[in-house]
């Protein structure tokens, strides 16, 4: 069996079997789960996500069996149904950054945004009522008044 292919590449198919073996027992673990049990358990992004992710195996595991029969796949339908499926896999993670986004609390980003652009003439302003409440009572000066 070893002269059914150059020993040149012995070392890829070793690698590409392993890779084959990673990808069988990770399906085989998901196949085994009942999927209407496990997206009761997700919210509707991550249902989404699932679905998509689960899309996106199937159709490269696709990709890949085209390839494997000499079939060129960038001809084929699967090519467009890939770069669908990716076009919603970056919507979904729009959305769900957008989630994570922080809030912008406006009353704490005005008042935040007020005292950083402190103008002394509101404060001579705001004072002036002050100053005029706390001399409009009777003050008894030191001072003569000086006659005109």
């Amino acid at each position: 069996m070893a002269a059914d292919y150059p020993h040149e590449i012995d070392e890829q198919l070793a690698g590409f079997d392993s890779s084959v073996t990673s990808v069988k027992t990770m399906l085989e673990k998901l196949m085994s789960m009942n999927r209407n049990d496990l997206l009761q358990k997700l919210d509707p992004l991550d249902q989404a996500k699932l679905d998509l992710m689960s899309a996106y195996t199937l159709n490269s595991l696709f990709w890949m069996y085209l390839v494997t029969q000499g079939v060129n796949p960038r001809e084929h339908g699967i090519k467009q149904e890939l770069e669908r499926i990716r076009t919603h896999m970056n919507r979904v993670k729009e959305i769900s950054d957008k989630k994570k986004a922080a809030r912008l609390d406006k009353e704490a980003a005005r008042r935040f945004v007020k005292s950083a652009l402190y103008d002394p003439s509101d404060k001579t302003k705001k004072e002036a009522p002050k100053r005029a409440e706390s001399t409009s009572g009777p003050t008894h000066s030191k001072r003569p008044k000086k006659d005109e």
